[in-house]
């Protein structure tokens, strides 16, 4: 059957600014983009823009904000079930794949492709590597240790100090499917003895990971705040550059003359100090390094833009709630993006990271019907968040925000 999307505007998610256009799809493929296109069933979308289904490259969905007491007390199997709502509440606001940055394993991916529940396709790095000590070490000074995601048959612990360790727990991770590989190479806000300024492990350890991840075909993503931290890891191969808090000079032009990606996640301080205002047990060091790096994170994503390092959106959600993925998109707008850019970071730009460019992240014949219907222009992206009308996977329609179905 072919479905046509007509009268509206369309994003291609090219670069390209919006511009009149219907759309056919089939078969789950988008199969003709184009004027007075005709299809079996018609989807009206006038005052209305299409766009391609939209990505976030950093995001937890096993976690539901920065609570540790309150992760104490949960049952060990009810952050799959919160995961399911979470998926649901991240494919409801228009976005259909994601990368998930730490938290969800292979059961997770499984069920949303088998259709168990509805979510964002993913690909998933399992656990994040962190040296003793690092961001992901939960240790507390009373001996106590409260991880956030706890070890289990599907998710090794990330602790590894040394590369014949590092060696090892990458093809641990590879064998309990990781479809990339994450790594903490500074410290970071959200944990309990750890500095974001401080760089975390040595060359020899990341260029293990990298080796032992691209002998699978798999891309590293590194938390990495500290200058030396994001340092060594674009010196070492890293793929992107999670957060990338205090960027310098040099730090951009290695980014640039490696084509290493940035991942900035701008929301993520902000959603540590809202969640310490709404009363969360968060350590008093905790809110006072949030409130370090905010300025300093802001102004490296400006000056990161500024310079043409490549940028692809990513929220940390989890750490702010999920469904509001694309209130990042006015952040990259406040640092410096058009909004074209910014809605580019979050389609083509996203998928070219994720490598999933063949498929997915532009509208163009061939590809995957993954779209997104939003009310009026899609270029006014702080409000876009609201509008987000229908939501199709593979030409399938799996969002209605609408109350009805948007066919006709």
């Amino acid at each position: 059957m072919r479905t046509v999307f007509t009268g509206g505007l369309v994003f291609d998610g090219t670069g390209s600014d919006p511009h009149p256009a219907d759309l056919v799809i089939e078969d789950g493929r988008i199969i003709d983009v184009g004027t007075d296109l005709d299809g079996d069933v018609a989807v009206d979308c006038a005052q209305r823009t299409v766009l391609p289904g939209m990505f976030d490259c950093h995001v937890h969905l096993l976690v539901n904000g920065l609570d540790p007491s309150g992760v104490r007390r949960r049952p060990f199997s009810l952050a799959f079930f919160e995961a399911a709502a979470n998926m649901r509440a991240t494919l409801a606001t228009g976005i259909t794949t994601v990368r998930e940055a730490g938290g969800s394993d292979l059961g997770v991916q499984e069920a949303q492709r088998r259709g168990l529940a509805a979510g964002p396709r993913m690909q998933i790095a399992i656990t994040m590597l962190t040296q003793t000590g690092g961001h992901g070490d939960p240790w507390e000074p009373s001996g106590a240790s409260s991880p956030l995601f706890p070890p289990h048959p599907g998710k090794p612990s990330g602790i590894v100090d040394g590369p014949d360790e590092v060696r090892r727990k990458v093809r641990e991770l590879i064998r309990a499917g990781a479809n990339v590989i994450k790594v903490a190479t500074s410290g970071g806000v959200a944990s309990p003895r750890d500095d974001p300024r401080h760089g975390h492990f040595r060359d020899a350890e990341v260029a293990v990971m990298v080796e032992e991840a691209t002998a699978a075909g798999l891309g590293v993503m590194a938390h990495a705040q500290a200058t030396e931290g994001i340092q060594v890891a674009v010196r070492n191969g890293v793929r992107s550059i999670e957060h990338g808090i205090y960027l310098d000079d040099e730090t951009i032009s290695m980014m640039l003359d490696r084509g290493t990606w940035l991942v900035p996640t701008l929301m993520a301080p902000r959603g540590v100090l809202d969640a310490a205002e709404a009363g969360a047990d968060l350590a008093p060091s905790v809110v006072a390094k949030a409130h370090m790096v905010s300025q300093a994170h802001a102004d490296s994503a400006r000056r990161a833009i500024a310079a043409g390092v490549r940028v692809a959106m990513g929220t940390d959600s989890g750490v702010t709630p999920h469904g509001r993925n694309l209130d990042e998109l006015p952040l990259l707008v406040q640092a410096g993006m058009s909004p074209g850019q910014a809605l580019c970071a979050a389609t083509g730009s996203a998928a070219e990271l994720m490598g999933l460019q063949a498929e997915l992240g532009t509208i163009e014949p061939g590809k995957r019907a993954d779209l997104v219907i939003v009310d009026g222009d899609a270029l006014e992206v702080a409000t876009l968040a609201d509008r987000v009308l229908a939501v199709y996977q593979d030409g399938e329609l799996v969002v209605d925000n609408t109350g009805r179905k948007p066919e006709s």
